[in-house]
């Protein structure tokens, strides 16, 4: 797979965050998902090795990579702490890109390059109350007032919501009594009439800043529109099936850090005068595991491959994201089988991987939206096969 995706420039990547994962996140992993302490110190230190910026231009401070070298980055990272990938995942993936695929000109140089350097971190508000995988029905309302807009309305579950200092978010967009279509707005997050809640007390990625948005009577210039009435909602599509790779990546790197350890303590435990995994038993679930992982990869890298080429994404992005998150979970549960009662403890790391595994089967589109997706994609190739 290395030679059928990976250049040096990816291989050196990957060993760069390799070894920046061995010294800064590994050894304080158990500690932050146990005090559900944000590690900003880590976010700032993997800005200044451009982690933070990887896919976005070079023109506006950015590492100027590919989505293979991004989804690869996003692997490593998981494979290590998943609150820490999926803060640099939804910083990059959602609160960056959004501007640089649809910002003004204006826009981009006046927020990507700190979003890039990591001098202020970007969040993204879609999910609400009631729009949830069904995101076209936002009730967030933003009435055109002159040339500005007075915001209504809330998000939930917004990852980085509480550390951003720049929020990109959709509404329904009001003119003259009438609904005219969602549109997409970004704003810095200290603006008056932004009030954002307590974090959120997960399962998983504890240390990860999550958390509820309320905008009340917010004013905002129109200045701060990056998708007109009608376009946003479209924007936002594109960007969360993009999105998903990176999902696909980060269930790819929790698998991998969940078997790792499972593959490791299965040689070091012995019963019955022999190491476990020499049961068929354990020796299967090992061989299986494996597999699971490697055909993650390539379904996730494939459709990061394909983004990069300018082809449509849709239907192999939820793939990826459906069954690496799916065999994430099947992964990290059979981890803690292997370690059997050790397994339960917070002393192994397993158990943190399987809660960081779940939600990776409802985020930026659940299972069963995924599998709809597919459908819908599959069933327009029928009349071909008639």
């Amino acid at each position: 797979m290395d030679t059928l995706f990976f250049t040096e420039e990816h291989n050196m990547l990957i060993d760069l965050i390799a070894d920046f994962a061995k010294s800064e996140i590994i050894p304080i992993a158990r500690e932050i998902d146990q005090t559900s302490r944000f590690p900003s110190e880590v976010i700032s230190k993997l800005g200044d090795l451009g982690i933070l910026s990887i896919p976005v231009p070079k023109k506006y401070g950015g590492s100027g990579m590919d989505n293979v070298a991004y989804a690869a980055a996003i692997m490593e990272l998981a494979k290590a702490d998943a609150s820490i990938a999926i803060t640099v995942a939804a910083h990059t993936s959602l609160g960056t890109m959004p501007i640089v695929l649809a910002g003004t000109e204006e826009q981009k140089k006046k927020y990507v390059p700190k979003l890039a350097s990591g001098e202020i971190l970007g969040a993204f508000g879609l999910t609400e109350p009631e729009a949830g995988s069904d995101a076209g029905a936002t009730k967030t309302t933003a009435e055109k007032k002159g040339n500005q807009y007075i915001v209504n309305g809330g998000k939930i579950f917004i990852t980085n919501a509480g550390v951003a200092g720049l929020l990109s978010f959709t509404a329904q967009i009001i003119e003259d009594g009438k609904n005219i279509g969602i549109g997409a707005f970004v704003i810095p997050t200290d603006i008056n009439g932004l009030i954002i809640s307590e974090p959120e007390k997960k399962m998983g990625w504890k240390a990860s800043d999550t958390r509820q948005l309320f905008f009340n009577n917010m004013v905002i210039d129109q200045s701060s529109m990056i998708a007109t009435p009608g376009e946003g909602f479209k924007v936002f599509l594109k960007i969360l099936t993009g999105g998903r790779i990176s999902i696909a990546a980060l269930a790819v790197g929790t698998a991998q850090g969940a078997y790792d350890r499972a593959l490791k303590y299965s040689t070091e435990r012995i019963a019955f005068g022999k190491e476990i995994n020499k049961f068929q038993s354990i020796g299967f679930k090992l061989s299986d595991m494996a597999t699971q992982i490697e055909a993650a990869k390539l379904l996730t890298f494939h459709a990061a491959w394909k983004k990069d080429n300018g082809q449509d994404i849709i239907k192999e992005a939820a793939m990826a994201k459906l069954f690496a998150s799916e065999a994430a979970m099947k992964i990290t549960t059979d981890a803690i089988q292997i370690h059997g009662g050790y397994g339960y403890v917070k002393d192994y790391d397993v158990e943190r991987y399987f809660r960081d595994a779940k939600i990776l089967e409802i985020g930026e589109g659940t299972s069963e939206v995924q599998r709809l997706i597919i459908l819908k994609q599959i069933l327009k190739k029928v009349e071909s096969l008639v």
